[in-house]
């Protein structure tokens, strides 16, 4: 499906604010309700838009031990062992890479103990050869990208 300046707009003012009404994002966009109401719903039909979610404070939760964890996967083995790591409530992302690491997952967890036993957990995977954790200092960005 193509999109065209009106979809980059709706999708941008969504990017930046998902409990906008359509009459706030059309005002937003210069469009009418029925314009945005129409195009969005043709955006979630396509599942360019999969859902709407709230950006969390997850450190005001606790959540303050946030890590990077790269995978090295036996061959012929990464989706089964990233479909058993990506149930875990700790893990927010798992994607497949390029280089000497298979799979990188990113997750949160409150305290140093709990990333222990998860790390723990992974490693005795079948299939996992090698893990390398790396701890997340200070986040400077964490947000989607808005559309050119």
């Amino acid at each position: 499906m193509m999109i065209d300046e009106i979809d980059k707009k709706i999708l941008n003012v969504v990017i930046g604010n998902a409990r906008l009404s359509l009459r706030e994002i059309a005002k937003q966009i210069g469009y009418s309700v029925v314009t945005v109401m129409n195009r969005m719903k043709r955006l979630e039909k396509e599942k360019i838009i999969k859902e709407y979610i709230a950006h969390i404070d997850y450190e005001k939760l606790g959540y303050d031990v946030n890590i990077i964890i790269k995978i090295r996967v036996s061959k012929g083995k990464l989706f089964e062992v990233e479909k058993k790591i990506a149930i875990d409530q700790h893990v927010s992302a798992v994607y497949d890479i390029t280089g000497d690491f298979d799979s990188i997952v990113i997750a949160k967890f409150k305290t140093r103990k709990a990333l222990d036993i998860f790390l723990k957990k992974i490693q005795t995977y079948e299939f996992v050869e090698r893990t390398e954790t790396i701890l997340i200092l200070n986040t400077i960005k964490e947000k989607y990208n808005l559309l050119l």
